[in-house]
């Protein structure tokens, strides 16, 4: 059902982010010796909670899906999403923005949970009076995972893959201006559309988005990565050193490449997160985008039952995917 599928896009997203919160800026070395030989097997310390916390990966992610609920179906989605990131922006200590929505108003999401100075700076020239970002005049040159990692939702929106392609780059685009920081967005888009309401595989839905990728300028390294992802998936499970030679994640095209891979590779929905958590890289938003993609095909139940009892914020994720899910019966 899809409102079962939404949600489990959010959480599952926001379970790999939390997965991965510790170990952002580990190598897979010190991941080892502070975890054990397996790496890191569940939810661990971070932000002052014992496990489950969400970083800005999920905070953007929630503000996105805000923005969208907000413009509804036939609104300007993508300036109702920039509205919401600049209330994001106020919860990190930036200038008050214009109230509107319920998340504001959510006194645990005022908490800077290593947010991505891309990010920030980005939409900090906005409110200045600078340029507002789009995919034909970019605010900046940056590749950053920034884009990727919150532009899920975006997929929610409509069956159309083209449609959902380009409102995810768009979104992305208005803090991350170089086309693998922004097309990686449009694939994520594209492949949770087709998953939540053309009811494709993964494989099936990545062959479809990638066939949407290689129409737009420029997608030259996001579609090498992506196929490098699906390449190394086929392999079998590979170990953190291997998952590595597709990079750190730091950047759109690797995380999504990474995020991917470790969907396809992993035996289910634990196996996949920790496989793409564990690397010497940027864990949670790699783990964050595995669980978007997986959640959207397995739904919740595919959630271990304990991580989904202590994650962040679950009640808030599964109220807006509800409202998703009213709002956006394509």
């Amino acid at each position: 059902m899809l409102p079962e599928r939404m949600a489990g896009c959010l959480l599952a997203g926001a379970v790999g982010d939390a997965l991965g919160a510790p170990i952002e800026f580990l190598s897979i070395q010190g991941i080892r010796q502070r975890y054990g030989p397996a790496g890191l097997t569940s939810y661990a310390p971070a932000y002052g909670r014992t496990g489950g916390a969400i970083t800005d990966d999920t905070q953007m992610t929630l503000f996105t899906l805000e923005g969208l609920l907000l413009a509804g179906p036939e609104g300007d989605q993508v300036e109702a999403v920039r509205q919401a990131y600049l209330r994001w922006l106020e919860t990190q200590g930036g200038p008050p923005a214009e109230p509107a929505g319920r998340l504001l108003g959510i006194a645990d999401l005022h908490s800077l949970r290593a947010p991505g100075n891309t990010c920030l700076s980005a939409l900090r020239a906005t409110v200045a009076g600078g340029p507002t970002g789009t995919v034909a005049d970019p605010i900046n040159d940056s590749k950053g995972c920034g884009g990727v990692m919150r532009a899920a939702p975006a997929g929610f929106v409509s069956g159309d893959l083209r449609r959902a392609f380009a409102l995810g780059s768009e979104i992305a685009a208005l803090t991350h201006g170089h086309p693998s920081g922004y097309l990686p967005a449009g694939v994520l888009a594209a492949v949770v559309s087709q998953v939540l309401y053309a009811d494709a595989s993964l494989p099936d839905a990545l062959e479809a988005a990638a066939a949407e990728l290689s129409r737009w300028p420029k997608h030259e390294e996001t579609t090498a990565a992506l196929a490098a992802g699906i390449a190394l998936a086929t392999a079998g499970r590979p170990t953190p050193e291997l998952l590595e030679s597709l990079g750190g994640g730091w950047t759109g095209e690797e995380a999504l490449a990474i995020a991917v891979c470790a969907a396809l590779a992993g035996d289910d929905l634990r196996d996949a997160l920790l496989l793409a958590v564990n690397h010497s890289g940027d864990a949670d938003s790699t783990g964050a985008l595995c669980g978007n993609l997986l959640g959207a095909v397995a739904g919740t139940a595919a959630i271990p039952a304990q991580w989904l009892a202590d994650l962040e914020m679950r009640d808030v994720m599964q109220d807006l995917a509800a409202d998703a899910a009213r709002t956006f019966s394509w």
